[in-house]
């Protein structure tokens, strides 16, 4: 009788499936097919997602889809076999195969559900996927990609010639799309940023200032399971040292003077999202302690509230500066300094890159001639460009960029002329 209960009990355990893909059409249909069958489905749509339903939860089968819009499908599948070798993997473009690793006894079912799944033509998905409620369109796969607009936050089909060009590129080297250069440590600061994102360690970015700090958090954010939260940046060194803990921790109404109605925090703005805390360097020690305390615990209490709130929040940190330094000075609290670099990513000056120089005065001049004209740089003024030591990095790039166009006025063409520094003080 115990051997037949506990068979019984086997009999009936739920079959779980992680199905990975963009496309939300798709997923409904498989979903809606193996629920019917009794499996229990954990969708993901993409790469980052479907990684951290599997570290959260085993899954018998993963079925993963021909395209993703975060990571390359090569890049997944490393992670996926060096992480979860006893899952069951079932590609949508091998069904018949069942990919490259399927023992599941239960594997027709999947593959039944696969077939449903396909369009009414009977050819598997090969369309653009549905992203952020948009519509989808018809995508030769070859010809046509999706590509990540980091400055409008949306994605965007574009043709195989012209700027998807420099994608293609990104894709073939492993960058991330927002992340222009080719150079050894720019490519290194893509794949720590694939690396950590899924996962829920709290990031620390450090590097010069105007080196794309901000743009690094944001990928990290894009690629994580938090993508559909919200993103919050504060800058610690642009609101006075009296008001930063009541812009952190939010306040009640008369907690102080012209606190004339309460407010919400950044912190508790950015539940289920990601908190970006920019020049964390310049964070009085006494606030520290208290946002210390809020990475403990994971509570916090508004200015003039004795009720602790509990908020689900992840910590992306970045500084020009030392902190290691500043422990050492004392100005930086060492717990904080430990528990804010769990994970270390440097963005690199642009004098360390010298070579990324023209594809960023491209991808810049094409963001540019979006707004206006299309301009191009003549060979001197390019040259001149290569001999400057970029002090400002990145940031400083643009604004002579951007001067340059104001100075050219109608001219299509950019001279040496136009390319002015400025002064350094």
């Amino acid at each position: 009788m115990m051997a037949t209960a506990a068979s019984a009990m086997r009999q009936v355990q739920p079959k779980t499936a992680v199905l990975a893909s963009a496309d939300l059409s798709f997923r409904k249909r498989v979903r809606e097919v193996l629920r019917g069958l009794r499996w229990e489905v954990m969708e993901a749509g993409g790469g980052a997602e479907a990684l951290a339903h599997l570290e959260a939860r085993p899954a018998e089968v993963m079925i993963l889809d021909t395209w993703l819009p975060d990571l390359e499908i090569e890049e997944f599948m490393a992670e996926f076999e060096a992480l979860h070798p006893g899952t069951d993997l079932i590609a949508v473009d091998d069904p018949a195969q069942g990919g490259t690793r399927a023992r599941s006894p239960r594997r027709n079912e999947v593959l039944f559900a696969l077939r449903r799944g396909q369009d009414a033509d009977g050819a598997i998905w090969n369309a653009a996927p549905e992203i952020a409620g948009r519509e989808p369109e018809a995508r030769p796969t070859v010809v046509r990609e999706e590509v990540y607009e980091a400055e409008t936050g949306s994605w965007s089909v574009r043709g195989a010639s012209g700027a998807s060009a420099a994608a293609g590129s990104a894709a073939g080297s492993g960058r991330l799309p927002e992340l222009i250069g080719e150079a050894p440590a720019m490519l290194e600061v893509s794949r720590r940023v694939r690396l950590v994102a899924p996962r829920p360690a709290t990031v620390l970015i450090e590097g010069p200032t105007g080196s794309g700090k901000e743009v690094v958090a944001r990928a990290i954010h894009r690629l994580s399971p938090r993508s559909q939260r919200r993103l919050v940046a504060l800058n610690c060194a642009a609101i006075p040292e009296t008001l930063l803990e009541a812009e952190l921790f939010g306040h009640t109404r008369g907690a102080f003077t012209g606190a004339v109605q309460g407010r919400v925090g950044r912190i508790e703005a950015a539940d289920g999202g990601t908190l970006f805390l920019d020049e964390i360097g310049e964070m009085p020690l006494a606030l520290q302690a208290k946002l210390l305390r809020f990475l403990e615990t994971g509570e916090l209490q508004r200015i003039g509230d004795n009720e602790p709130i509990k908020v689900n929040v992840r910590i992306v940190a970045a500084t020009h500066r030392s902190l290691g330094k500043m422990v050492r000075e004392g100005s930086f609290r060492a717990d904080l300094y430990y528990r804010l670099a769990v994970f270390l990513i440097r963005t690199p000056s642009l004098a360390e890159r010298p070579g990324d120089l023209p594809l960023l005065v491209e991808r810049l001049m094409e963001r540019m001639a979006e707004r206006g004209p299309a301009r191009r740089l003549a060979p001197e003024a390019m040259e001149k460009l290569a001999a400057h030591e970029w002090p400002g990095n990145v940031r400083e790039l643009q604004h002579v960029l951007e001067r340059a166009v104001i100075l050219a006025e109608e001219r299509p063409v950019i001279g040496a002329e136009e390319i002015e520094f400025g002064e350094m003080f």
